[in-house]
């Protein structure tokens, strides 16, 4: 899996977590699959810091995200 995708996939799956387990909190639920999906996410975004030489600079990483989904919408 290239980096790129890896970064894109893992921050998109970061930011659906969040309410996932504000709402699982709220109702008093322990947030279990929440915190599946954040500890794979996170993986991912080791996985794509670390794979690509130099790592990311946060300036880059929305014309990454850019270039990755159109990539793929193409």
């Amino acid at each position: 899996m290239p980096p790129d995708l890896a970064l894109t996939i893992g921050l998109i799956l970061a930011v659906f977590a969040i309410p996932s387990i504000v709402s699982a909190m709220s109702d008093g639920r322990a947030p279990r699959i929440s915190a599946l999906v954040v500890t794979i996410s996170g993986g991912l975004l080791i996985y794509a810091l670390r794979a690509r030489p130099g790592g990311y600079v946060p300036a880059e990483i929305p014309d990454v995200m850019v270039r990755t989904i159109s990539a793929l919408l193409n």
